[in-house]
């Protein structure tokens, strides 16, 4: 692989570290909003959502984390 190219995938994978921290911070704040909740709420079919939302974004990010480690693998080839 050319220097350029290599370039160009250290680039993908700034933006996707990007990409990654912004999703972490959007899955802290659904699951602050989640703690907040009163008890109650939380067990209601709502409250049960925001979990599975940030449970989701989580398994997302776990996702992304491997794109990124593939990527690196193909850069340090």
């Amino acid at each position: 692989m050319n220097k350029q190219r290599r370039k160009r995938l250290e680039d993908v994978v700034s933006r996707l570290e990007e990409c990654m921290s912004d999703l972490e911070f959007i899955k802290e704040e659904e699951q602050e909003a989640y703690d907040n909740l009163p008890e109650s709420i939380q067990y209601s079919e709502r409250g049960e959502l925001m979990q599975e939302i940030a449970d989701d974004i989580d398994y997302a990010i776990s996702d992304l984390d491997q794109v990124i480690d593939s990527v690196n693998e193909i850069i340090n080839k």
